[in-house]
């Protein structure tokens, strides 16, 4: 019969298995920059939130350089449906007028705070900044698929990185709220999938994560066998091309591309719901979600 003190001993060998398949991707990505999209339920749930920033300030501890680009769309309706207006919305866009607009930069904002003071609380410095910070992101603005006007919404057309170099270099975790502002100085709401795409581009991240509430890509949403766990930038568009994919799914997963394309050496699409989704796609040899690449190569993660 096994007793306590070898039980205790089999739990501590396989913490210490664990730790050793992690050092060469801690290796591997020290010093590295990570930029991570966090949004969806995952923000929702204050235990699934706690896991994230847990997440998040490990990595900065064992070596990596991350960066956070978060959402916030549905305490935006919300708040906007306090003040009596309907949320509206155009081929999946937030329409946003000018109160709309006012009230997502106060809710955006707040969160962005909530978030520092998370990350603070575990002992890591945290710098919270928008995107009309330092005019980290300007923008024009953008319509919908149809041309239609949705209002103060924005499309990133320049990114100015030095001030997330500098905070990056001074230590600290920078966490960036997605609005800028166009060459009038007007402010506009951006998705916050495709702010971070444009972000990790201008950095040259090394890693782009997209926390979503889905486990990552599948040919057949409904055939859980077909659930892709890499795929390379020309098999996706590939997939886009034959229409394999579409729906809401098509926007990220052209992000995704954009980003490979645009310099960043792998993105990742995890289920933000599952705790420790991040670690276990990093330091695990087969990870858990969908990981995009340039091309068909056999190096680490």
């Amino acid at each position: 019969m096994e007793t306590h003190l070898n039980r205790e001993q089999s739990e501590a060998q396989r913490k210490a298995s664990v730790l050793i398949e992690a050092l060469p991707y801690i290796q591997k990505f020290n010093r590295k920059i990570v930029v991570i999209k966090y949004g969806g339920s995952a923000m929702n749930n204050e235990e699934l939130q706690r896991n994230v920033i847990k997440d998040v300030t490990l990595l900065k501890l064992v070596g990596f350089k991350p960066i956070i680009v978060h959402g916030g769309g549905k305490a935006i309706s919300k708040w906007v449906e306090k003040s009596g207006k309907e949320a509206q919305f155009i081929g999946g866009l937030r329409v946003t007028d000018k109160e709309t607009m006012e009230i997502a930069e106060m809710v955006l904002g707040k969160v962005n705070k909530d978030l520092v003071r998370m990350v603070e609380e575990l002992g890591v410095k945290a710098v919270g900044i928008s995107g009309k910070d330092g005019r980290l992101l300007s923008v024009n603005k953008k319509y919908a698929a149809d041309g239609q006007d949705i209002g103060y919404v924005g499309e990133v057309y320049r990114v100015r990185p030095k001030i997330l170099y500098d905070l990056l270099d001074n230590d600290y975790l920078p966490i960036v709220a997605p609005i800028g502002m166009d060459d009038n100085y007007d402010t506009y709401n951006i998705n916050a999938d495709e702010a971070a795409s444009a972000i990790a581009r201008s950095v040259k991240a090394d890693k782009l994560v997209y926390l979503t509430d889905i486990a990552g890509l599948y040919k057949d949403i409904n055939d859980p066998s077909s659930f892709i766990n890499r795929i390379t930038i020309a098999e996706a568009e590939q997939l886009i091309e034959d229409g394999v994919i579409g729906g809401g799914m098509l926007p990220k997963l052209t992000n995704c591309t954009q980003a490979v394309r645009g310099g960043v050496h792998r993105v990742h699409i995890l289920d933000g719901r599952i705790p420790h989704s991040m670690l276990l796609e990093f330091f695990t040899e087969k990870g858990i979600g969908t990981m995009f690449h340039l091309k068909s190569d056999t190096d680490m993660q």
